[in-house]
């Protein structure tokens, strides 16, 4: 039996999922509950996934060129593509 619960997500968080729902056919809840599904797996598999940090420039110790760090949705975007290479081993 489901079950309603009302989450709270960042604005741009919630429009990026609700874009690819839509852009796979299906909806909202059910993208929702496979991310759930999915790092709640992860969990059981006793192995922990190693968090990635923004690459850095060697001769400056800050940021690589290109990365504005300012902008949340460059983070997500970076996050996103390391999430796609991630899943790519599961295929």
């Amino acid at each position: 039996m489901s079950e309603r619960t009302t989450i709270r997500l960042p604005k741009e968080l919630l429009s990026r999922a609700k874009r690819k729902a839509a852009a796979e056919g299906r909806t909202l809840t059910s993208l929702i509950e496979d991310g759930l599904r999915l790092v709640l797996a992860e969990g059981h598999k006793g192995s922990k996934q190693k968090s990635t940090l923004p690459p850095i420039s060697v001769a400056t110790g800050g940021p690589m060129p290109g990365l504005d760090l300012t902008y949340l949705s460059v983070l997500q975007e970076s996050d996103d593509l390391e999430y796609l290479e991630r899943m790519k081993h599961f295929e």
